[in-house]
């Protein structure tokens, strides 16, 4: 072990603040917090004072930050979507590494530019497709390599969204309008167009898609509705997607059932009931799901034609009670059953009795995305400290891959389902 790796944070939301700024706490003798960079300056200030980061190397504003001379070794890019390519070249160009957030970027000619800046430079760029370093989808890799099933055939695969996770990130939150962020299967679903492919070791040659908006619009506004959930909505005891059913009394969410981190650690930087409440009274988490400015799609189903000839599909939907990926893999041998939010999966070799792995007991960490989020940082810091490349990390080019798919689902889906090959979304790039 050479030193720690110095970082700079070049945005503290959810992601940076709440989920990578702790894993300095994991990696003590390998990682240190040397600078910070956000536009809200309390969250600036609060990570300053957990972290003890010194006031010059606080900053408001990520392109304050690369403007400096080097300040660290490498940088995590965890600002919006439309953001992280022109900060992950600047940051390049000034000599540091990137850990950076998904998806790269919606707009191919930002795609192009990293890659290009990435390759004169020599640096490293890893993406943060962090599932494929939780131990589920490990095993899973696992057991396809070893040929448990034979060659992978077919795939279904369903993104279980959950209906407050919709709410909360795509009709009131962040990513609820695609042409200020990204296409809905760009942004959630770029981990599913990772995995599966990766997962199976083929190679996607066409798309088709469907999809749409189908129930958050005013047009579906139960009557009664108030463009605020708490502003006399006469609906407020029937609807489910009521900001304070999710926010302040979920069973898993709610903040006067104990949970104060993620959702409620996006609506205040220290969640209380009374922030909380102040966050639905004036804040965009309390709108009417019927009446926001969202138009990324609650609904869509993606066909993959793998050029070895074999299949895969996947259906991202909102209109489910539990989050989690479920997916059955069928090949020449058998099939396989995993269901993420159980943590099993079950094995059927064809004339054998079927298996299961409950993997929950393969690994003792399965925080922030199963696992996966620590795990990667860890193979990040494996990566930058000691050279080794671990066989999951997402560098620039394998996580284009997934790019190309969403690019081309979300081109099929706005055409109305024609089928798009993939070599017709490269030669955009």
């Amino acid at each position: 072990m050479s030193k720690k790796l110095r970082v700079a944070f070049c945005g503290l939301g959810n992601r940076g603040k709440d989920t990578y700024a702790p894993t300095v706490k994991l990696f003590p003798d390998r990682m240190e917090i040397a600078a910070i960079a956000d536009i809200d300056p309390a969250k600036v200030k609060d990570v300053a004072e957990t972290y003890g980061v010194p006031a010059d190397r606080c900053f408001a504003s990520a392109e304050e930050l690369l403007a400096q001379d080097k300040l660290a070794d490498a940088v995590f890019i965890t600002t919006q979507d439309r953001q992280h390519v022109r900060q992950a070249v600047a940051a390049m160009e000034k000599g540091y590494d990137v850990l950076m957030e998904k998806p790269i970027s919606p707009v191919a000619a930002e795609c192009r530019e990293i890659v290009r800046v990435a390759k004169e430079t020599g640096r490293h760029v890893v993406v943060c497709h962090v599932l494929r370093y939780t131990p589920y989808f490990m095993k899973l890799k696992e057991l396809l390599d070893a040929g448990t099933i034979g060659d992978v055939v077919s795939i279904q695969a369903i993104e279980n969204v959950c209906y407050w996770h919709q709410c909360h990130s795509f009709v009131r939150g962040n990513w609820r309008n695609s042409d200020e962020t990204s296409p809905m299967i760009l942004q959630k679903c770029c981990h599913d167009l990772d995995l599966y492919p990766w997962l199976a070791n083929k190679t996607c040659k066409a798309v088709s898609s469907f999809g749409g908006t189908y129930l958050f619009k005013p047009e579906n506004a139960p009557e009664g509705a108030a463009l605020r959930c708490l502003d006399g909505c006469k609906v407020k005891e029937t609807c489910p997607f009521d900001a304070e059913k999710i926010y302040l009394e979920n069973e898993e969410t709610g903040i006067l059932k104990g949970n104060d981190e993620w959702p409620c650690e996006v609506l205040a930087l220290h969640p209380t009931p009374e922030s909380i409440r102040e966050a639905i009274q004036t804040g965009p988490y309390g709108r009417c799901v019927f009446h926001c400015d969202n138009n990324v799609v609650d609904h869509q189903v993606v066909n993959l034609e793998m050029t070895d000839g074999t299949t895969m599909q996947l259906t991202m939907c909102a209109f489910t009670a539990q989050g989690g990926r479920y997916a059955k893999f069928m090949g020449t041998n058998g099939d396989i059953v995993a269901d993420m939010h159980r943590n099993i999966i079950d094995i059927g070799v064809f004339g054998k009795p079927r298996e299961q792995i409950d993997v929950s007991k393969l690994a003792e960490d399965f925080s922030g995305h199963a696992g996966g989020d620590n795990q990667l940082v860890r193979e990040f810091l494996d990566l930058e400290l000691d050279g080794k490349v671990a066989s999951n990390i997402t560098s620039l080019e394998r996580s284009m891959e997934s790019h190309y798919i969403a690019f081309a689902a979300e081109r099929s889906r706005v055409e109305g389902g024609r089928l798009v090959q993939i070599e017709e979304i490269q030669k955009d790039f």
